[in-house]
């Protein structure tokens, strides 16, 4: 099995760390990592996000860009004797807005290797809100405006088929970011329906198969106390298999230390089928 961390962050990330890229890949080789997928946030639509403050930590700044790829290129070569490193970004879904995605992939398609594409964010009545900032946040602006649980779990799961759909036109691999992210906070939320979600997991495995997109097994959900539980369901995990649907297991690191966290976990699974 290639031991491959799939969903990794940078410095350039203005909510994680400000360590260099070099101590996320010196990690990765010191766990016997053999490919390293580099996947930042870009930059996002000028007042996607109603508060500046927030805005300015989710992506980095349009002009940024050009010195993160030309960084991540250098660190791809100065470490090409010791692990394979991919080049790549972790692209949001924006509604109503897929112009501003396909422009950034126009302009950088030429150096851009693969694509996690993530739902960060859902429309309220006054903009967009994240699905993974805080809970009382969640509370206040999405889950008042859609009325209930049920109703934004499958808004979320709606625009997590959207998202599919658009991965699958790109020309570059694409897997599809932490798929269970609405779960982040479900010790602080009301009770979650089980059942919805193993339906809606379900219906995305055929969109998966026929759009030729892949599965980021993201574990982060394991290192936040609101959540403590992985984004992708280890019965998921399995079925992507049997159905040849690429998964790759993702750290989602936004600090060094967490580069291969809960690898294990993820190797148990996949070497079990």
């Amino acid at each position: 099995m290639l031991k491959w961390d799939g969903h990794t962050h940078t410095q350039f990330c203005y909510h994680g760390s400000d360590a260099p890229l070099e101590q996320y890949v010196e990690r990765a080789i010191a766990l016997g990592f053999q490919r390293y997928s580099v996947t930042e946030h870009p930059s996002l639509p000028i007042g996607w996000v109603n508060d500046r403050k927030l805005f300015d930590e989710l992506g980095m700044p349009e002009h940024e860009l050009e010195q993160y790829f030309q960084y991540v290129m250098n660190i791809k070569k100065k470490y090409e004797k010791e692990i394979e490193i991919v080049i790549g970004l972790e692209l949001d879904y924006l509604h109503g807005r897929q112009d501003y995605t396909d422009q950034l992939v126009t302009k950088w398609g030429h150096v851009l290797e693969e694509v996690i594409y993530s739902v960060h964010y859902l429309p309220a009545a006054d903009g967009n809100y994240c699905v993974d900032f805080t809970s009382d946040d969640l509370k206040q602006n999405l889950l008042a405006y859609y009325g209930s649980m049920e109703k934004l779990v499958d808004v979320y799961f709606d625009h997590i088929e959207l998202t599919i759909q658009q991965a699958g036109k790109l020309p570059m691999n694409a897997r599809i970011g932490h798929i269970n992210l609405i779960r982040k906070f479900q010790k602080q939320l009301p009770s979650l329906n089980e059942a919805q979600f193993h339906a809606r997991l379900e219906r995305l495995l055929p969109l998966l198969q026929t759009n030729g997109v892949g599965v980021d097994v993201n574990v982060a959900g394991f290192r936040v106390t609101s959540c403590e539980q992985e984004y992708v369901p280890e019965w998921f995990i399995k079925k992507c298999m049997e159905l040849d649907i690429p998964v790759v297991y993702g750290s989602d690191a936004h600090k060094p230390e967490q580069v291969g966290l809960f690898w294990n976990w993820y190797e148990q699974i996949v070497s079990s089928k």
